[in-house]
């Protein structure tokens, strides 16, 4: 099989480590968007986020000629065989999708089918509720080509599964290919496709559009009710002396049937997708009659976690106004510099509120925060300024950097030597015995 051509229309964050993936494997790949700048830049080498190895791959791919940007659909559509559809798809105030990009995307699909004669196959990569690609894109996709999906053009649907920190990694070495299809014929080639990149050991699900654009939101949603789960728990080890939910986690982790994957207590989840999908899940659900009540509550562990944060400081130093509260990590997961729905906004808009002053260090998402909290912090180059004269310091984000600070490093720098270890990467052993130390699912001494 001649290998195919492929545009990806949409330069965020799955548009861009999947067109970087593929030219990465020598195929051609022209990524399409209607940002200048964005365009301008990925044409430069220089990625519009951080991920680990995008920008070298990135690079390698615009100096090979493999890669290119461009504002053109109409000519990307013209001149490749295959078109993923990788726009956005945020939340709506109510929690649903909002589909206008996809449906602005399809529109300018379909009038490019229009003016070309040779099939052409589009997927649907974009997270997108059950029913979109078959009541939504294959209409419009159809309404202004003059063409039939089947014969006249392919359409599947390819959910992503890709983790923010791994992007590349995940997609050079996916755990499962998910295919849903329109007709056998899209199937088939995505299929072929998707063997020639990553050959014939990866496990492949094939099934019906809609079908496959569930299974990624059932995906997502059962990952954030492992993390509400065990922050549940987490909390109730607060309340019995000498109990430890990194124990407790470790425990239930050997149990095959559960698996010590997602069972790290914590301040909650945060980022593009587990937030966003599950609130789309439930209103989905709510859209055709079902209360999803376990997603419900899942969210609302997960929102009172950061509540629950700031509980534990106010417990410790009690009035805070004019206290200085030191933060470590901003983004919402190491290895990114991605703030959306990063568990920092709660934590220290709640402390701001109650009058804290917050200085915070972040290895690389400085920019990224000060769009969110502009000049309401102070922000600092080392987490060894961060901790200059702080009353208490709260660990947000697991950067492996800060695994390597020792208790004497807050003794010597704090004001007030108080940790909360809220992603549990410090002994508590250890550092009971210098500082006062506390953290999530820690129960009392």
């Amino acid at each position: 099989m001649e290998s195919q051509t492929i545009s990806i229309v949409g330069l965020g964050y799955v548009g861009l480590c999947t067109g970087v993936g593929f030219a990465s494997k020598g195929f051609s790949v022209i990524m399409v968007d209607n940002d200048p700048k964005k365009v301008t830049a990925v044409t430069k080498g220089i990625p519009p986020f951080h991920e680990p190895d995008l920008e070298k791959l990135l690079q390698e791919g615009i100096k090979s000629g493999l890669l290119k940007a461009t504002l053109d659909i109409e000519q990307a559509i013209k001149n490749t065989d295959v078109t993923f559809i990788t726009v956005g798809t945020p939340s709506n105030p109510d929690g649903s999708i909002d589909l206008k990009q996809i449906k602005s995307c399809a529109t300018e699909i379909s009038k490019a089918l229009a003016k070309k004669d040779k099939y052409h196959l589009i997927i649907v990569k974009s997270t997108v509720v059950p029913g979109t690609t078959e009541n939504i894109v294959k209409p419009l996709l159809e309404k202004y080509s003059n063409k039939k999906a089947g014969s006249g053009f392919g359409l599947c649907m390819n959910p992503e599964f890709l983790r923010e920190g791994s992007a590349i990694f995940d997609t050079l070495h996916p755990d499962r290919i998910v295919i849903g299809e329109n007709d056998k014929e899209s199937g088939n080639l995505l299929h072929a496709m998707y063997q020639e990149l990553y050959g014939k050991t990866t496990p492949f699900v094939r099934t019906n559009l809609p079908t496959a654009e569930l299974i990624k939101y059932a995906n997502n949603a059962f990952l954030a009710t492992k993390i509400s789960y065990i922050n549940t728990i987490a909390n109730i080890c607060e309340k019995i002396p000498s109990t430890d939910i990194t124990v407790v986690s470790q425990g239930l982790g050997f149990d095959q049937r559960i698996n010590p994957q997602f069972l790290r207590a914590g301040i909650g989840y945060g980022g593009s997708c587990f937030p966003k999908d599950v609130n789309a899940l439930i209103a989905m659900a709510d859209q055709v009659g079902y209360s999803a009540i376990l997603l419900k509550d899942v969210q609302e562990v997960n929102e009172n976690q950061a509540k629950h944060t700031v509980e534990i400081v106010q417990k410790i130093l009690g009035e805070l106004v004019g206290k200085r509260i030191a933060i470590l990590g901003l983004a919402f997961k190491p290895d990114t510099d991605d703030m959306r729905e990063a568990r920092s906004i709660p934590i220290i808009n709640e402390l701001l509120n109650k009058g804290a002053t917050i200085t915070a260090y972040d290895p690389i998402a400085h920019s990224s925060a000060f769009s969110v909290f502009g000049n309401k912090i102070n922000y600092v180059n080392s987490a060894i300024s961060c901790l200059k004269d702080a009353d208490c310091c709260i660990l947000v984000t697991e950067w492996n950097e800060f695994k390597h600070l020792k208790p004497d490093d807050f003794k010597k720098h704090m004001k007030q030597p108080i940790l909360i270890d809220g992603r549990r990467i410090y002994n508590p052993t250890e550092y009971r015995k210098k500082i006062q130390f506390e953290a999530i699912g820690l129960g009392p001494t």
